[in-house]
Formats: C-alpha cells, sequence, structure tokens
C-alpha cells in the first residue's frame, strides 16, 4: 500500500467550506487504497493576525513565547481538518509536531528538523487512519515548542 503525503497551505483552508472540499479530496485519495498523511498550516491570514497580537502587547515578545503562540495556528487546522473527514466516513486523527516526533534544533522562530520518529504517524496509518499533521512545527530537546520559520510547511 503506498503512502502519500498532502500538503495544504493557508489559502487552501481559509475557511470551513474550503476545509470540507479538502476533507472529500483527501478521503477520495485514501478510498483509491493509499494510506495518507496530511500536514497542514494555518488557515489564511491566522499566523500574521496572531504576530500582529503579540506585538501590541510588546514590542520584542520572546521568541519562546511567539513560538507557542504562532503554533497554534496550525494545531487548529489539523483538528477541523481531521474533525472534517471523520464527519464524512474517513477515520482521522490530528497531531501536533510535538506527537508527530518532529525533534528540532532549539533556535526559536528558525529552528532546524533534526530527526523525525514516526511512531506515532505510523500507529495512525495502522488504524487505517487519515492522518493530519500541524506543519511549521516541532519540538526542542527541552520540550519547548519551536517554529521552522516562515515557509516551514514545505519543510515539515
Amino acid at each position: 500500500m503506498k503512502t502519500v503525503v498532502q500538503k495544504f497551505g493557508g489559502s487552501s483552508l481559509a475557511n470551513i467550506e474550503k476545509i470540507k472540499e479538502i476533507a472529500k479530496k483527501v478521503c477520495l485519495r485514501k478510498s483509491k487504497g493509499n494510506r495518507v498523511v496530511v500536514v497542514v498550516s494555518a488557515m489564511g491570514k491566522t499566523t500574521d493576525g496572531l504576530i500582529k497580537l503579540a506585538n501590541s502587547l510588546s514590542s520584542n515578545p520572546r521568541e519562546v513565547e511567539m513560538d507557542l503562540l504562532m503554533s497554534a495556528g496550525e494545531q487548529i487546522s489539523a483538528a477541523l481538518v481531521a474533525i472534517a473527514l471523520t464527519e464524512i466516513g474517513c477515520e482521522a486523527t490530528g497531531l501536533t509536531g510535538f506527537q508527530a516526533g518532529i525533534h528540532t534544533s532549539d533556535r526559536h522562530t528558525k529552528a532546524k528538523i533534526e530527526d523525525i520518529n514516526i511512531g506515532y504517524i505510523e500507529k495512525g496509518l495502522l488504524e487505517d487512519k487519515v492522518v493530519v499533521v500541524a506543519g511549521f512545527q516541532g519540538v526542542a530537546k527541552d520540550g519547548t515548542i519551536t517554529t521552522l520559520g516562515r515557509g516551514g510547511l514545505d519543510t515539515s
């Protein structure tokens, strides 16, 4: 059985109708006998909005908190896509970068992937689920959430 990885950026996830369309496409791919992993970005301009909120509170927010904040958008998308897939009969599980085993350097806001432990992804695939991963993020050795910088979804 072939494993297919599909990536969806922010404009593809801009609203609920688009998320439902993604779910249909992904479910169709799975129905053709593929194991499917989906990597998602934050919806629309979510990350820009989160950065704006942080900058309204501080002229120089710490990068560790910025990573925590900015990773939330992708986590929301992963949950919503998994919910949409399950709703149309395509069992799915959503994972954060940490849960997906993405281990990074400790350079906040510009981390590099150092290792990926695919155990949780494999577990979901073995359970015949679509695995939806929050892109753009991982976890440093100290357990803090990191982000991969702008364009990090593609790296995920």
